[in-house]
């Protein structure tokens, strides 16, 4: 079966007109899908503030759709709020980690958050619940890991100054779980590709604002930019192939 996934990343709802405008137009052009997908991935930094009405807000935005909607949490996100207001949980500081099968496919939406920082680092126990996850899938059943920080250099001062810490300790899990096809992250603010541990490693766009390369200005920061998206096709082959848009 070939799955079809869309990705968004980094809402940073604050409150503002501008930060809910630009969400409520991705998620507009995603209603209007000819074909639905069968799931909408949201990887990180959904509130700015990581405050209960940002959440509700986000709630109130993505719910209803016709295909389920998967979060993880980024660094501005705040684990308490996070599962109360937008997972309808009881509120708890311990990691966030979820996964979902779709079509045949393990999709681990993994917590990497650090709280009170911006760099990435997967706890011990979450490394542990991953092993165990991918250890207990049927044979036979690929999986795609999602988290918020890139585990790798993007060539960038920003977003590599606040990567993923020790992502040797994920390639050394990776290196036992040969099902594992891709893995998907945002935090950078563009749209971007690479491999790690021998594997695509696919950096979503943001809704906020987008990431300018050094070479391009020396305003890293693209207000004017619209917001972007990326769809990913995992097909029979366990191939991935990812499409990037901009919503109009």
């Amino acid at each position: 079966m070939t799955l079809l996934l869309a990705q968004i990343s980094d809402l940073h709802l604050d409150g503002t007109e501008r930060a809910t405008e630009r969400a409520e137009r991705t998620v507009r052009h995603l209603r209007g899908l000819a074909r639905p997908v069968d799931a909408l991935l949201v990887t990180g930094d959904i509130a700015d503030h990581g405050a209960e009405d940002e959440y509700r807000e986000a709630a109130a935005l993505l719910a209803d759709l016709p295909f389920p909607v998967l979060y993880c949490p980024g660094n501005h996100d705040r684990r308490p709020a996070y599962r109360e207001a937008l997972l309808g949980e009881a509120p708890d500081t311990t990691p966030a980690n979820r996964a979902h099968l779709v079509g045949g496919t393990a999709i681990l939406m993994i917590d990497s958050t650090v709280p009170g920082r911006d760099e990435g680092l997967l706890e011990p126990a979450t490394l542990s619940w991953i092993d165990r996850t991918l250890t207990e899938l049927p044979p036979g059943t690929p999986a795609l890991l999602a988290f918020h920080q890139p585990p790798v250099a993007l060539h960038h001062p920003l977003p590599d100054g606040y990567a993923l810490q020790r992502p040797e300790d994920l390639a050394a899990l990776l290196d036992a779980h040969p099902e594992v096809v891709a893995v998907l992250t945002g935090h950078a603010h563009t749209a971007a590709a690479s491999t790690f541990a021998g594997r695509p490693l696919v950096v979503g766009p943001a809704i906020t604002w987008t990431l300018q390369l050094p070479w391009e200005t020396e305003d890293f920061i693209g207000r004017d930019q619209p917001p972007g998206l990326a769809y990913h096709v995992l097909d029979e082959e366990r191939r991935l192939t990812t499409h990037y848009r901009v919503v109009p």
